[in-house]
């Protein structure tokens, strides 16, 4: 009996540990990605104005300004997600919640705030 669960133990161990390499990505926030601020934003610069803003590591970087976007809550049935925004910028810091949604086409994201609603286009999207 006893050499029965030393087996069952091994896989388990393999498991946890093949698990502790696994990519980051796979754990990567779904809105990770470069978007313009205008149909002709220059996706190279980012978090300025006539640049791009970008999301990463549940971080959100616009312009003149850093949100770390914690407190995910998925909106059921609607592929959005609301995230409380710890922003600071310009000297001040403050906190919001936004909530977040690919656009129906998967080529760009709404990002919508209390009284704001906003689509950006992807950068790395086609062209359509």
């Amino acid at each position: 009996m006893r050499k029965g669960v030393t087996l069952m133990r091994i896989p388990f161990a393999n498991l946890l540990f093949g698990l502790a390499f696994l990519p980051v990505a796979l754990w990567a926030n779904p809105y990770d990605g470069v978007y313009k601020q205008t149909a002709n934003a220059e996706c190279a610069l980012v978090g300025v104005d006539g640049g791009s803003l970008k999301i990463e590591e549940d971080i959100f970087y616009g312009v003149e300004v850093e949100c770390h976007m914690i407190n995910p809550v998925e909106v059921e049935d609607m592929n959005a997600t609301i995230y409380e925004m710890q922003c600071s910028g310009e000297a001040e810091a403050w906190t919001e919640r936004a909530m977040l949604m690919p656009d129906a086409q998967g080529t760009g994201l709404y990002m919508i705030w209390s009284g704001y609603a906003f689509r950006y286009d992807r950068c790395d999207a086609p062209d359509r």
